[in-house]
Order: structure tokens, then sequence, then C-alpha cells
């Protein structure tokens, strides 16, 4: 019991964090998000080098990710430098290549890849969500924030997760992924997956800036590719030997175990949106 109010006091915190964040305005959102990516980032660093074989410098890719996604969202408001906010982050990846030369680690190759990783893994998709919030307009020459978008993708990550526990608990038989995750239902799944797309129709009837069908299908993109997320972060945990990616989030874990499914549905959602406007 006193876990269970443990856990619910920290997700009713951090869901209220999260959408307050997003809805009450651009910098709450960034300054939120620059602070996730950031303990993010370092959450990563720390589980790779716990195995022994691989030692990379956590704070500085944790300050790197937290500077590809301000660049990024400067890049998206169209403020600044342009293209040219990305240049200290090359420096910054230089840097991680060239200091291996030097500190004499036993493994510098598995060192260059597991920093890459944690640009590549974990801060980029973060960075990615200002292509969701931030929209230019073309014939006014402006940028919007539209808080919709990115909140929609963890609306629908929630949602998929709390059907997938509900429907799972209650008839899931058939494993998902036994391999990888032994709990998962293609059961409970599926009930996730009808619960996510059904909220889309909310969606589309609040926020008609999409027609009901691509909301749908927005959904549809975020609950497999979440499903894909979480499934690899279970994957990862599994070959480092552990339950939890940390134990900042009491009962909850660490902040991959939260965003590990949106690690993966929030680039597959800036795909699907951007195919979107091809068709």
């Amino acid at each position: 019991m006193k876990n269970f109010i443990t856990r619910a006091i920290t997700g009713i915190l951090f869901v209220v964090v999260l959408v307050g964040c997003i809805l009450y305005n651009p910098l709450s959102f960034g300054v939120l998000f620059t602070l996730i990516c950031a303990l993010s980032v370092h959450e990563f660093a720390h589980l790779v080098n716990q195995s022994g074989k691989v030692s990379i410098n956590k704070t500085v890719t944790a300050l790197g990710g937290a500077y590809l996604f301000l660049a990024v969202m400067t890049y998206c408001m169209q403020q600044g430098p342009g293209a040219r906010v990305f240049l200290p982050y090359l420096v910054l990846l230089l840097y991680l290549m060239i200091a291996e030369l030097y500190l004499k680690k036993e493994n510098p190759i598995e060192n260059w890849a597991f920093s890459t990783l944690s640009q590549f893994y974990v801060a980029l998709p973060f960075a990615l969500l200002n292509v969701l919030a931030f929209h230019f307009n073309p014939t006014e020459g402006t940028v919007s924030y539209n808080p919709i978008l990115p909140l929609s993708i963890f609306v629908f990550i929630w949602l998929s997760d709390t059907g997938a526990y509900l429907v799972g608990s209650l008839i899931g038989k058939h494993r998902l992924f036994e391999r990888i995750s032994p709990k998962k239902s293609w059961e409970g799944s599926i009930g996730g997956a009808v619960l996510s797309i059904a909220s889309s129709f909310a969606f589309a009837h609040l926020f008609p800036f999409l027609t009901t069908p691509q909301w749908a299908g927005l959904a549809a993109v975020v609950v497999l590719f979440g499903t894909w997320g979480d499934l690899t972060e279970s994957l990862m945990k599994r070959q480092l030997g552990i339950k939890d990616s940390g134990n900042i989030l009491p009962g909850h874990g660490g902040m991959l175990d939260r965003f590990d499914s949106a690690l993966m549905a929030i680039p597959a959602a800036v795909v699907y949106l951007y195919v979107l406007t091809l068709l």
C-alpha cells in the first residue's frame, strides 16, 4: 500500500508538471525538456558506465543533450543565428571523438559508440519535440507555438500503457515479446492501442487542425513505435542486468523508464506528420 501511494503521488505530480509546462508557454516547455533531456542522457551514461566495459563522460554528454534541445528549439523558433546555432554542438561531438586519443581508456571504440548513442537515442528524440511544437507560417512569416501536438504524443502513450496494463491484467495470455519483456501480452497491447486510437477522435473534435483519420494515424504510429521504444529499453536493461534505469522518480524508476516509449514515438511522429505534408 505504501508503494502504491508513493507511485500514485509521483505519477500525479509527474503528469501535472509535464502537462502544465507544455501548455503554459514556450519558455516553460523549453526549460522542462532541457532538464529532462540532460537528466536522461546523464542517466544513460551512468547505466552504460556501470557495465565496467565503457567509460563515457556523463557531464559532457548531458550538457551536449541539453544544448542540442535548445539549439533545435532556437532553430525552430526562427530566432538567433539560424543553422549556425548547431556549430558548438558539432564542436562537442568532435571533442568526444578526439578526447579518446588522449584519455588512454581501455575501450575507446565502445566509448565513442555509446557517447554517440547517448545523443542519437536519447537527446535527439527530445530535441525533435520542438519540430512538433513550433510551426512556421510562410504567409505571415511568423512562428507559432502549438502545445497540442507534443502533448498528444504523451497522452497517446499514457493511454496505451494504461489500457495495456488493465486489459493485460484481465485477459492477457499470449506473450508479446517474452524474450525481452515476459509480462507484456498481445491482448494488453491491442487493448492499449484501441484506447489510444479512440482518444484520437476526441483530439480531432477539439483540435481540428488535423483530420480525424490523421489524428487516428498519429495515435497508431505513437502506439506502435512507443511499444518498440519500451521493448528497446527493456532489452538494454536486461543486457545490463538492472530492473530500473534509476530512482529519480520514487516508485517509477528513472527518467528512461518514464520516457522509453517516447524516445521512438517522437521521431516516428515527426516522420508521419512530414509525410502527411507530402500527400
